[in-house]
């Protein structure tokens, strides 16, 4: 399998961190989350000046939709043309080897850790790539106790999930 090398995604990241940061890009930092509540008021033809929320992301939300756009757009061409791993699969080869061979169950606890995790996101004032991406790079204090509790939390789920006593 091709991929590329650890320091390309380095310069790439931090490509992408100046360009959002800077007054020729977003002029803001880079985040995911907000785009949800703000493609909802699109949606549901929610009048902003009703909803305080919405009249304060207005802003940030139009862009990171095409920001998100353009990462699976990204992501997709990329594992087709360069490192030429593209499979579309259901049920991945993790989840059929430590938990089962069904689609259903695998759609329904995709949308359950979705929905918390949006939640999560919500109430810890910024998604994952907001805290790890942009708050790590700026070295907030916030960002930081975040990844730790992030990376603290993969340790006991990945744990959970693939454990191999009964294997």
């Amino acid at each position: 399998m091709n991929r590329l090398p650890w320091w390309m995604g380095g310069i790439l990241m931090s490509g992408l961190l100046l360009m959002t940061f800077s007054v020729f890009g977003a002029d803001r930092p880079i985040g995911a989350s907000t785009y949800v509540p703000y493609f909802a008021g699109l949606i549901f033809d929610l009048d902003p000046e009703k909803y305080t929320y919405l009249k304060e992301i207005n802003k940030a939300g139009a862009w990171e939709g095409v920001m998100l756009f353009g990462s699976l757009f990204g992501g997709f061409i990329t594992s087709i043309f360069l490192t030429k791993t593209f499979r579309f699969s259901l049920i991945p080869t993790g989840w059929k080897v430590y938990k089962n061979n069904s689609i259903l169950s695998r759609l329904f606890w995709s949308f359950v850790s979705g929905f918390v995790m949006i939640i999560g996101a919500r109430l810890a004032g910024g998604c994952t790539s907001g805290h790890f991406m942009s708050g790590m790079s700026q070295m907030a204090i916030s960002a930081i106790i975040f990844g730790a509790v992030v990376m603290i939390t993969l340790v006991i789920t990945g744990k959970l999930f693939y454990n191999t006593k009964g294997k």
